[in-house]
């Protein structure tokens, strides 16, 4: 019999919430050549918006490991000599995959032989593209979800003198599911909530009212608000003004509900998925489903629904009220990374092309990202010391040891601190913010 060609890969994802998470395990699995046999150990940046078991349940991405550390005990283990990865996946917020180049190049100094390191975008990529793009600079590869990101991704390192040669074209990792056929009973409208837009009582209110409404009004249909997470959990964004409470104090009507769950199996049973700017609008439009972005509060930047001009998605709760469908314009979801017209499986080719040349070609450079002490002195110390490294990327005094896991009272600690703020992210700030606006 012939010898099996299977190879084993090890790969250690890093990520700081349950978005991020969902997106670097599944990128992973992704972006690693078709004949390999993946060992995933994910690692969680202890902070905020740590996933809570349910989060991590929901996204139903299964590792071989998943432990919750910090940033200097993330980087003490991959700088052990018998932690031989082949990949590594930073999935995490500009400010933190910078301050880990840096200080994976610090723990690699010397190393003949280093990890393949791949970072990118959870999603919509609609503010702070500069900023955010060169705090991702220095990996090996810069992944963007779209033809559009690659092509833009391209010009702002260009436009600084930065090697760009590590864009590479992918797409979202999380589409999938049947071609939407319709037909089934009943009509379900699933608006898809986000946790941060929009941010005012006043708009959060109006679009759950409009969303009611909707309901009323179309009796025979099934009107569903999707959550991202329940009160008490975070994700990416702060969600100050949770739609739970706010649907505490309006009378729903039977054919409304709140749910929960993975999106995929959601959007399983839609017929219209709403939304103001949410990457569901995206996962909508792969499977072909009817998907619209609110105008009503306008189109605008600080809303992320400017993205979606030219998709022919745009439209208002009254258009939707009197029975518009909206027809996508396909140019624009081609460029979208979207994938509808069934090339999604090879929309990862070149990825898995890259890391496979990067892997069988010999020693890897040391990591160099655009930032430097010497090209931003007075921004970068400021991204390093906030996960405990100094200017070469090395852990300052006293910071956090990685030798044993946190007593029982420290977790306890750990929890109660945890919750502490996200207590006072949801009920006490938005308080004194009424209170300032008095």
């Amino acid at each position: 019999m012939p010898a099996s060609t299977t190879k084993s890969l090890r790969v250690a994802v890093l990520a700081d919430s349950d978005t991020r998470w969902k997106w670097g395990s599944l990128t992973a699995n992704r972006i690693s050549p078709a004949e390999s046999d993946i060992r995933l150990d994910g690692f969680l940046l202890r902070g905020r918006a740590t996933p809570t078991a349910r989060q991590l349940e929901e996204v139903g991405v299964r590792a071989d490991s998943l432990r919750e550390v910090t940033a200097v005990e993330f980087l003490r283990e991959m700088a052990k000599e018998e932690c031989a990865y082949d990949v590594v996946v930073l999935s995490l917020v500009g400010g933190a995959v910078q301050a880990m180049l840096h200080g994976l190049a610090h723990a690699w100094d010397g190393r003949t032989k280093r990890p393949v390191v791949v970072t990118g975008y959870v999603g919509v990529v609609y503010e702070k593209l500069a900023d955010g793009l060169l705090l991702r600079h220095g990996a090996d590869l810069v992944l963007a979800n779209s033809r559009q990101d690659a092509d833009r991704f391209r010009v702002v390192y260009e436009g600084v003198g930065a090697d760009a040669s590590s864009v590479t074209e992918v797409a979202l990792p999380f589409l999938g599911g049947e071609p939407y056929a319709g037909g089934e009973d009943p009509y379900t409208v699933v608006f898809a909530a986000q946790p941060s837009v929009p941010e005012s009582r006043k708009d959060r209110t109006y679009l759950l009212n409009r969303l009611v409404q909707h309901a009323r009004l179309h009796p025979d249909r099934e009107v569903l608000l999707k959550l991202r997470s329940k009160p008490g959990e975070h994700t990416t964004h702060i969600e100050e003004l949770p739609y739970q409470k706010l649907a505490q104090r309006v009378d729903l009507p039977a054919n409304f509900r709140l749910v929960y769950g993975h999106m995929g199996e959601v959007l399983d049973r839609t017929d219209l998925l709403v939304t103001m700017s949410s990457t569901a609008a995206l996962e909508s439009l792969h499977r072909r489903i009817p998907t619209v972005v609110l105008t009503d509060l306008g189109v605008r930047e600080a809303l992320g629904n400017h993205h979606f001009v030219g998709s022919g998605c745009l439209a208002s709760w009254d258009q939707l009220d009197e029975g518009h469908l909206p027809e996508s314009d396909a140019a624009w979801v081609a460029r979208q990374g979207v994938a509808a017209d069934g090339s999604y499986e090879t929309a990862f080719d070149a990825a898995r092309s890259r890391i496979t040349e990067l892997l069988e070609g010999g020693r890897l450079p040391p990591l160099a990202p655009y930032y430097t002490p010497e090209t931003a002195p007075g921004y970068l110390p400021g991204i390093l010391a906030r996960h405990h490294l100094g200017p070469d990327g090395g852990p300052l005094p006293g910071a956090p040891a990685a030798d044993k896991e946190p007593s029982p009272v420290r977790q306890i600690v750990r929890r109660a601190a945890r919750g502490a703020y996200r207590h006072g992210v949801q009920r006490v700030a938005p308080v004194i913010r009424r209170m300032g606006e008095l």
